[in-house]
């Protein structure tokens, strides 16, 4: 799909394309399918949509034993469904190792906290990743740790963490494996069942392109059931959630979001019809060497080394001049049709363009001239 296919339509309805790691850029489709209202008692809603959502998951997610999995919806941002899922999966006596390397990595660290989780933490700082011989030794020699988790795609960096690695270590250690991959399911391939994870959570937002609204939980069906009688809270029971879906035939326990669930259901025949994960990989996958050649072109320097970064979001230092200020910068880019993000890096001026959602390699092509345009610092 082209320019002049694509982008008028957008640009009648939107001032700007959401450059970030979500909410991001949806289609006009996306948009368009919440036009209508939907009862949660009907068949049409829960039997036609939901269902089919719940089942088209577990597809996208594991190729390898997917009878194995279920998937749970659950209403709230994507951090709902993290603290859900570990609020949910961790009994009183289980002890939970975060690895940590990020943002979003303390954040699981901040949820342990808040629900008493006996827990340990693995930080290796903002710009490495996971330690593999520290863990595979704590996992030796440490028999309290029953359950593992991390970040899959660090959008604090764009640091995109070694999945295979830490999974091979976790289960060769017969722990639990929980992930947190918000920013990358739908949208980098895997496979669940090849790599042996028992919970994965990410969110409508994110790769597969809905809009905010509801995230989920992939599950092994047998890990799942072991946790009946688990859990810290009452809306987020991940457990209980998943049994109303399964004997409702798509009933939430408590009101869904139907528009948003609609236009996720609208979502997920686009990424089909792109040609699925791999196609929608390789797109994103050339948005963002577009979008660092570019940059690089034009002076700019990456928070990372190329061998660490994701197709996701990228980091870019300030330049070095008294003139740049992040946000006049930011407000050039936006009313130029552009939405970047701060940086998020302790210690470090940046900032942070993300390369997905509903967007192409034309836009990073645009983004580049218009950012070369816009380099008042250097006039």
């Amino acid at each position: 799909m082209n320019q002049s296919e694509r982008r008028p339509d957008l640009e009648c309805e939107n001032p700007y394309i959401l450059l970030t790691p979500g909410p991001l850029s949806t289609s006009v489709t996306v948009r368009r399918a919440m036009l209508r209202d939907w009862c949660t008692w009907d068949d049409d809603y829960n039997g036609d949509i939901v269902t089919p959502i719940r089942e088209g998951l577990v597809k996208l997610a594991s190729s390898v034993r997917p009878e194995d999995y279920t998937c749970v919806l659950m209403q709230g941002s994507g951090t709902f469904s993290v603290e859900s899922m570990i609020g949910s999966v961790l009994p009183t006596d289980g002890r939970l190792l975060i690895l940590s390397n990020g943002g979003y990595g303390a954040r699981l660290v901040e949820i342990a906290k808040r629900l008493r989780i006996d827990h340990v933490v693995h930080d290796t700082g903002e710009l490495a990743p996971p330690d593999l011989v520290r863990l595979e030794e704590t996992l030796e020699t440490d028999g309290s740790i029953s359950h593992v988790v991390m970040v899959h795609n660090e959008t604090t960096t764009g640091m995109m963490n070694p999945l295979t690695d830490v999974a091979r270590i976790v289960k060769a250690a017969q722990k639990v494996f929980l992930v947190d991959s918000m920013s990358a399911f739908g949208g980098v391939p895997f496979d669940l069942g090849e790599l042996g994870i028992d919970f994965l959570v990410s969110s409508a937002n994110k790769c597969i392109q809905g809009v905010p609204g509801f995230g989920f939980v992939l599950a092994k069906r047998d890990e799942l059931i072991k946790t009946k009688g688990f859990a810290r809270s009452l809306s987020l029971d991940l457990y209980s959630q998943w049994q109303t879906l399964e004997e409702g035939g798509g009933k939430w326990r408590y009101t869904s979001p139907t528009h948003v669930v609609r236009a996720f259901a609208q979502a997920m025949v686009e990424l089909e019809e792109e040609g699925g994960v791999p196609a929608r990989f390789a797109r994103y996958t050339e948005n963002q060497r577009i979008l660092v050649e570019g940059m690089e072109r034009l002076g700019f320097r990456t928070v990372l080394p190329r061998e660490l970064q994701s197709p996701i979001i990228t980091g870019f230092y300030d330049p070095e001049s008294d003139q740049y200020e992040f946000k006049r910068f930011y407000s050039l880019l936006k009313e130029k049709g552009f939405v970047i993000y701060p940086g998020k890096v302790t210690g470090i001026s940046s900032f942070r363009i993300g390369t997905i959602g509903h967007v192409f390699p034309e836009d990073f092509r645009r983004l580049i001239n218009v950012i070369g345009e816009s380099m008042y610092w250097k006039r």
